[in-house]
């Protein structure tokens, strides 16, 4: 033991003891200082002695922080309740962390079951949940008395009752006289004085609250259990509730009730005293170990091995595999770290002996060398690690293709000490490249390492030197990954049938080959060697000396003449070929492009604006989801945090204080300036800080807007005085400063109402249009290009010919096989098996106004064909694979005709075939999939000749125009809600700030108007409108496709070209998201030129209205927002540079109480700090 952590729970203390061998284990002892058996609640890897302090966890006081030595933290829960299934084992757990919720019908926390509906251990530990025993009274009456041992929550407690049910009896079982359930007891007043000889069955049934607790008794007369005193009469005697006294089983009041007084006496039987001398192994590590040895005396009647931990605790046996008399065999069980006592049980259950099993670490592994083998095996391999004393066997487990992979075992030697362990390898079937091994110990196999399995070595041949008496010997092998060592081989020189063996010397490299070196010593005279034996594992090689060397070289000679011609004759045919192929390439060439041009122009003239343009419910977010996103794009945390749910907790009154402190002090106008203007002068203070520093004050001044508005007119103002010595064109153009994302917030805020009431509409049929028209044409899976967009970098110009298919889809309705009335929709051959479902859910929600009850990843489809259903999967073993890219599955793969039916079922009713059914399934990015895009892999041009029709991008750019024509009208209907003016006034929030702009440039003697109309460009179509277009999932409940992004992108181009006051001059090369909307630019302008003067000319705002209107806006989402965890985050700003703002505060003349209440808000936040820390501290002492 190296450390302990001791924790009151209600009135038992629990004792978190670390060990020296990197256990943490959990000992409780009740009021009465009885312990309950320790529980192992995290064991490390290794022998990691525990740093000799714990601290508990001060937040929810449910885990231990562990330190392990040199330099490792756990954080460790306090209890496992949740891995207890029911009321029985929860109690049984003997932990007064767990109760037994009945609302939640689980084990778990007191705190966490949402009432008082619990059950839960007493204040004492005990053996049974539910104890009774029987009494008999001097007028024969029979009384039967429930004890329950359990503590209850309130409302368990209101509803405490018992039932008592005889299994043979149907009359009354218990007398009227018997008085009420009182918990803890129960007392049942027999109304039959007299019991059966064979005993009476009785079923009690106890509720506590929502929670029954059934338990079975035999109530037996006490006086009908006779015989000779044994232990098992005695045992018979206790279990019937009746009391044992030294003559024999009596009513309970006349004797002990209590099974140890069966201890003391004997069994009744005759058994020889069995010895236990030793057990072989004694040390063994906490998975246990298979067939043990136990050695001793008189062992021929013992039926099993007993182990008892600690305390008497955790009871574990072993069946005897087989015994001799004089010893036995056994399995030894896991069990924890430490000493266990071990005696062999006899048939009357008495145990004998006394001998020791040490539980220690298991073994783990570092290292195999070397980390290859050849196939056929019995390659000597290294195994380092530690505790490898403990291995039963090593298990080579090979990966093969397409089969179950193949497992050996081979035992390791006797010899293996601590850290190293040598084995051979097992011989690999055929087609094994990898093998992964493994080190199995009792029945667990341990994760070691991989290695390789590589073809048998090849040696090729040898050369020989004579040296006096001595015969130098050089043998060629060819170079493979094997590193075989000179080690590993034996060679043999032979002459006339006489091995002589060879002294391995070096080995050397050269190219593509290893040379071994050896040496035959005192060879005899006119020694003239004939072969060599070379033997590596349990294979041998033969090697004999070349003599026909030269005769090859000369036949090589002759052959090379005739080879050179044979090449150009064979060159010629191929060239003549490849012209042929050319020619008829460039002839489809021509045809293709011919025919393309001719349907761009066809789908060009014949366009419709047929989208729908009802299309059920908007998915609008609400206020708080859309201005999270607004204010957070980049930061899901700050979003979360700053959000706030129904039910949320109450913050701590200590952080209210700071909170409300702070609160006040960014309220006052001359800090709140300083503060911003302190933080941006510093270099440290990135953009990013500045967009969050700007969000976290929209959301704790959010109650107080018309704050909020001067502040940010103060900094404008600052910062249009340091744009007007520059360029003022530049000013707004874009977010660099606080006031520029203040900006943009507040216009969020401001115009929320107009964008839900007049925009909104449009911006999502806008959107949906875009969407349908995208789905009419093919859509490439994996790259999501699509052949109709309005973006050239998303356009899917290698699209092959499809064909459009109208299915007939039946969804499951019940587990009957029963389907609903067809559904038809709207697919392409091209399709993949992801891409109808998606279309196929889509039309469900069109149809019906609701979507379907199953999502998309549990939904799978059938096709029928010849009167049976076929399923249909994205990847499966019916796949096209070209070299290591699969192709996705289609309808055209599966040759689905038009008008055929589909039906929809779920995976859980309904499980796949295939492990992966869509390639969004390969989380791990472990294939390579493609779709309608070919992969650049070298393929058989003969099987698929027209997958490498040549295409031209510039053919396809029609489509581009063709989708244009079609979302026309829904994009003029946007653009014309954005600068339209309902009622004829524009937004309260627009006026106001274009008015407050207009007064900043007179005040400036800014003439020139241009300067102004780029002002409130800047300021709101391309800081709100065009940030709202792009990214339409800011207001709707909605998922953004790359395609549909590309698409957004070029309409917002085109909206922002319809502001500028620039004329520009497009050519051919121009791109073609300017080309695209180049004709309707012109008109736009005017618009928007029509618009601002509109806006000009409209009654301005008074004060009051526009206040008003703020204190409307703020009133109408108070709630919403964690104003407290802004300030929180807010106050880390100014803590990190407290000096730079206290310094600017100082240079602006801030008065002396400014300060103060600076310093108080910073010495309240490091108070509540420091008082974190010595909570910790007390409690870690308690």
């Amino acid at each position: 033991m190296t450390s302990v952590l001791a924790v009151r729970q209600k009135a038992w203390m629990v004792f978190f003891i670390g060990t020296g061998d990197g256990q943490l284990i959990k000992l409780v002892v009740d009021k009465n200082y009885h312990t309950v058996c320790p529980r192992v609640l995290y064991r490390a890897n290794g022998d990691r002695q525990v740093f000799p302090r714990m601290h508990l966890d001060q937040v929810d006081r449910k885990h231990v922080y562990v330190p392990l030595l040199p330099n490792q933290m756990e954080r460790v829960p306090v209890s496992k309740c949740s891995t207890y299934t029911n009321v029985q084992d929860c109690w049984s757990a003997q932990d007064p962390y767990c109760v037994w919720c009945s609302s939640k019908r689980s084990c778990t926390f007191e705190d966490d079951c949402p009432d008082s509906d619990w059950v839960s251990i007493p204040d004492d530990s005990q053996h049974k949940m539910v104890s009774y025993k029987v009494v008999k009274d001097s007028t024969d009456q029979i009384t039967l008395h429930i004890q329950t041992h359990l503590t209850l929550g309130q409302q368990a407690l209101s509803k405490f009752t018992c039932q008592f049910s005889p299994s043979s009896s149907s009359s009354e079982f218990c007398s009227r006289q018997s008085p009420p359930p009182q918990f803890p007891k129960c007392t049942c007043i027999l109304t039959d004085s007299t019991l059966p000889v064979e005993g009476l069955d009785v079923t009690v049934k106890v509720r506590l609250g929502n929670t029954h607790i059934n338990d079975s008794l035999k109530i037996s007369n006490c006086a009908d259990i006779s015989g000779p005193p044994t232990s098992v009469l005695c045992r018979k005697c206790i279990q019937a509730g009746c009391g044992w006294s030294t003559n024999g089983c009596s009513w309970t009041q006349q004797g002990e009730q209590n099974d140890s007084a069966c201890k003391m006496i004997t069994s009744g039987t005759n058994f020889s005293k069995p010895e236990i001398t030793s057990i072989s192994p004694s040390v063994v590590s906490f998975y246990g170990r298979n067939n043990a040895v136990l050695s001793g005396l008189n062992l021929g009647n013992v039926t099993r091995v007993r182990f008892q931990l600690d305390m008497n605790c955790m009871l574990q046996e072993s069946p005897v595999l087989s015994n001799t008399g004089e010893s036995l065999k056994f399995d030894i069980p896991s069990s924890n770290k430490g000493v266990v006592k071990v005696c062999v049980v006899l048939p009357d259950d008495s145990c004998h002996g006394n001998a020791l099993i040490t539980y220690q670490s298991s073994p783990s592994c570092t290292s195999i060398a070397p980390s290859s083998t050849w196939s056929s095996g019995k390659r000597k391999l290294t195994v380092t690690g530690s505790h490898l004393e403990f291995v039963e066997g090593i298990v080579h487990e090979h990966k093969q293709t397409d089969v179950r992979p193949p497992i050996q075992e081979v035992k390791p030697p006797r010899d293996s000490n601590l850290q190293t362990l040598t084995y051979e390898t097992p011989a690999a079937p055929k087609g094994i490249s990898t093998s992964t091994v493994s080190l199995k110990v009792a029945n667990e196999l341990l994760p070691c390492s991989t290695i390789n399995y590589y073809p048998e070595p090849e040696f090729i041949s040898f050369t020989s030197t004579q040296t006096g008496n001595d015969v130098r010997i050089t043998i060629q092998k060819k170079a493979d990954k094997l590193e075989i060592t000179t080690a590993e081989l034996s060679v043999w020189g032979v002459q006339d049938e006489k091995e002589y063996p060879c002294i391995m010397e070096d080995k050397e490299k050269s190219n593509e080959t290893d040379f071994f070196i050896c040496e035959i010593q005192q060879t005899p005279s006119a020694f003239k060697l004939q072969m060599l034996t070379i033997k590596y594992g349990d294979k041998t090689v033969t090697l004999t000396q070349n003599s026909n060397l030269l005769l090859l070289m000369l036949l090589v000679l002759l052959l090379i003449p005739f080879v050179i011609v044979l090449v150009v004759i064979v060159y010629r045919r191929k060239q003549e070929k490849l012209t042929r192929q050319m020619n008829k390439r460039m002839e489809d060439l021509e045809l293709d492009i011919r025919n393309d041009i001719r349907q761009g122009f066809v789908d060009l003239q014949t366009e419709k604006a047929d989208l729908l343009e009802n299309v059920g419910a908007i998915p609008f977010l609400d206020y708080k989801h859309f201005a999270s996103r607004i204010f957070f794009p980049e930061s899901s945390s700050l979003m979360t945090m700053c959000i706030k749910d129904i039910g949320q907790d109450v913050v701590k009154v200590q952080l209210d204080e700071c909170c409300q402190c702070l609160s006040r002090l960014i309220q006052d106008q001359l800090f709140l300036t300083s503060m911003v203007h302190a933080l941006e002068e510093q270099k440290s203070f990135t953009i990013k800080d500045k967009c969050a520093l700007a969000s976290l004050l929209t959301v704790a001044l959010h109650n107080k807007l018309m704050y909020l508005t001067e502040v940010m007119e103060a900094l404008l103002k600052a910062l249009m005085q340091q744009s007007s010595n520059a360029q003022p064109k530049l000013l707004l153009r874009r977010t660099e400063s606080t006031v520029e994302k203040l900006l943009t917030n507040w216009m969020s805020i401001c115009l929320y109402g107009f964008l839900r009431e007049s925009v909104g509409q449009h911006l999502f049929l806008m959107v949906s249009a875009v969407t349908q028209q995208t789905a009419k044409g093919p859509v490439d899976c994996v790259t999501e290009k699509a052949l109709y967009t309005l973006s050239e970098d998303w356009l899917l110009w290698q699209a092959q010919d499809f064909t459009s298919l109208k299915l007939k889809v039946l969804f499951a309705v019940g587990s009957d096989g029963e389907v609903s009335e067809p559904l038809e929709v709207n697919a392409l051959s091209c399709d993949t098996v992801e891409q109808v479902k998606e279309k196929i859910l889509s039309t469900f929600k069109a149809k019906f106004g609701f979507p379907y009850n199953t999502p998309l990843r549990e939904v799978c489809i059938e096709y029928e064909t010849n009167g049976s259903f076929v399923s249909l999967e994205e990847v499966d073993k019916s796949s096209e694979v070209i070299g290591e890219v699969t192709m996705l599955n289609t309808l055209k793969h599966y040759k689905v005709p038009d008008g055929a039916t589909i039906k929809v079922l779920s995976r859980k009713t309904h499980p796949p075939l295939s492990p992966q059914g869509s390639v969004k399934d390969d989380e791990n990015f472990s294939g390579k999939y493609f779709h309608l895009i070919d992969p650049d892999v070298v393929e058989d041009q003969r099987k698929n000749p027209e997958r490498k029709k040549l295409k031209l991008k510039e053919v396809h750019l029609t489509k581009l125009l063709s989708t244009k024509v079609a979302v026309h009208s829904f994009v003029e209907n946007l653009f014309r809600s954005i600068w339209g003016m309902p009622n004829g006034r524009a937004p309260h929030a627009v006026k106001y700030f274009f008015d407050f702009l207009d007064s900043q440039a007179d005040n400036m003697k800014i003439t020139d108007p241009d300067v102004l109309h780029i002002w409130k460009t800047n300021s709101l179509p391309l800081r709100f409108w065009v940030n709202i277009m792009k990214n339409p999932q800011f207001v709707f409940d909605m998922e953004k496709t790359a395609n549909l992004d590309g698409c957004l992108s070029v309409i917002a181009q085109a909206f922002m070209d319809s502001f500028s006051l620039s004329e520009i001059q497009l050519g051919k090369h121009a791109p073609t998201n300017k080309l695209l909307y180049a004709k309707d630019i012109p008109k736009f302008k005017q618009e928007v030129k029509a618009y601002y003067k509109q806006v000009s000319e409209q009654s301005q705002v008074t004060d009051s209205e526009f206040k008003d209107f703020l204190q409307e806006s703020s009133k109408k989402h108070e709630n919403e927002f964690n104003e407290a965890a802004a300030l929180r985050e807010l106050y880390k700003f100014i803590q990190q540079y407290f000096t730079e703002i206290r310094e600017k505060l100082d240079q602006n003349g801030a008065p002396t109480e400014l300060m103060e209440q600076l310093h108080h808000v910073k010495d309240l936040f490091d108070g509540l700090k420091s008082c974190s820390w010595e909570l910790l501290s007390f409690r870690s002492f308690d």
